[in-house]
């Protein structure tokens, strides 16, 4: 989401977290020195992050810099040179292992998301409060999260359908759920993201109701003609959610003709 990047690139006292977008994996990957560098204030952060690697070694966390990525990143003297980064989670995992002051707000926010995390287990319906109160903060309508509730659970229903028909995996999951949105919208969902401006938000967050409707089209058809056509495997699903998202192609058509206007947003 962006309020975590914002929260880990411009929460440091003003001070630079340089970073990069991995659109493959559809994250960002964070400069290690650099968040040593705000957190410690040390004069040498990479001294610093080499001596923190063989302690965490020694503690039997070396995980984490085994999960690191050599990546270029633009330096001081304006020239590309591989650093050590880290992605979203690994860089909140390297700020829980810093003994720094600077650091313990990192710590409080992440016990304080962990509670939250816990208190919705023993009762779900304090996670959807949670997310109405969300949306409600960004200035997203009822109406509008209503729908996008209920596009939630037709989503999690036809899931459930194609896990039924030999479907095995979230990578063939978004290989059917391309195929519908390149029917209706004439997009796969990253050219969709781009078409928006946006990275690693929600793309259904950033689409009107319109559009969450048309989604929704695709995939009640698509879930439906599955139960009765009973396709198995993921090529044979292919076709079905083509069919599908074509029928949400000429839901889509009829409401431009009408309004006389493009219904596809590239801003929400």
């Amino acid at each position: 989401m962006k309020e975590k990047l914002e929260m880990i690139s411009n929460l440091f006292e003003g001070k630079e977290i340089r970073s990069v977008w991995d659109s493959e994996k559809e994250d960002y990957y964070f400069s290690v020195v650099d968040v040593i560098e705000a957190l410690t204030d040390s004069t040498n952060p990479r001294n610093y992050w080499n001596m923190l690697k063989i302690r965490l070694s020694e503690e039997e966390k070396s995980q984490l810099y085994t999960k690191c990525v050599r990546l270029k990143l633009k330096a001081h003297d304006g020239k590309m040179r591989e650093t050590d980064t880290l992605d979203t989670e690994g860089i909140l995992r390297l700020i829980e292992s810093v003994p720094s002051p600077k650091a313990e707000p990192f710590k409080l926010w992440l016990a304080h998301l962990g509670k939250r995390e816990i208190d919705s287990i023993y009762d779900p319906s304090i996670g959807i409060e949670n997310m109405i109160d969300y949306y409600q903060n960004k200035g997203y309508s009822m109406d509008w999260i209503i729908d996008r509730i209920n596009s939630i659970i037709t989503r999690k229903k036809l899931t459930n359908t194609w896990e039924e028909h030999g479907v095995e995996s979230n990578n063939e999951y978004a290989i059917l759920t391309n195929e519908i949105y390149k029917q209706w919208s004439g997009m796969t969902a990253s050219e969709y993201k781009k078409f928006k401006g946006i990275k690693k938000e929600s793309l259904r967050d950033n689409m009107s109701d319109i559009e969450i409707l048309l989604t929704h089209v695709g995939e009640v058809a698509t879930r439906e003609l599955t139960n009765t056509h009973n396709p198995i495997g993921l090529e044979q699903n292919k076709l079905i959610s083509e069919v599908g998202g074509g029928i949400a192609k000429n839901t889509r058509k009829d409401l431009e003709t009408k309004l006389g206007k493009n219904i596809i947003e590239d801003k929400y």
